[in-house]
């Protein structure tokens, strides 16, 4: 599993790639899971990279507070992401 963030002004987006149907579930079920906690709501999709990777996206917009960051973060950790550009 690796991750990727891109952030602008009023905008976060992470990325995590991921491999298989049981790293799909840990992924999705850790999204939801920490996500439902906030008040603020994201936009989540997946998409397929390759035969065997998939990613999936979490956005935030009109994010003027900066939300995100502090929940991308807690999502990285709870997942045991270590590489992460």
């Amino acid at each position: 599993m690796d991750a990727k963030v891109r952030s602008e002004e009023k905008f976060a987006k992470l990325s995590i790639a991921y491999e298989g149907k049981d790293e799909g579930k840990l992924v999705c079920s850790t999204i939801d899971e920490i996500t439902s906690k906030y008040k603020t709501k994201p936009e989540t999709y997946t998409c397929t990279i390759s035969n065997k990777k998939e990613v999936v996206v979490i956005e935030y917009h009109d994010d003027i507070d900066r939300q995100a960051g502090p929940i991308f973060e807690e999502i990285i950790k709870a997942l045991n992401i270590t590489i992460c550009d």
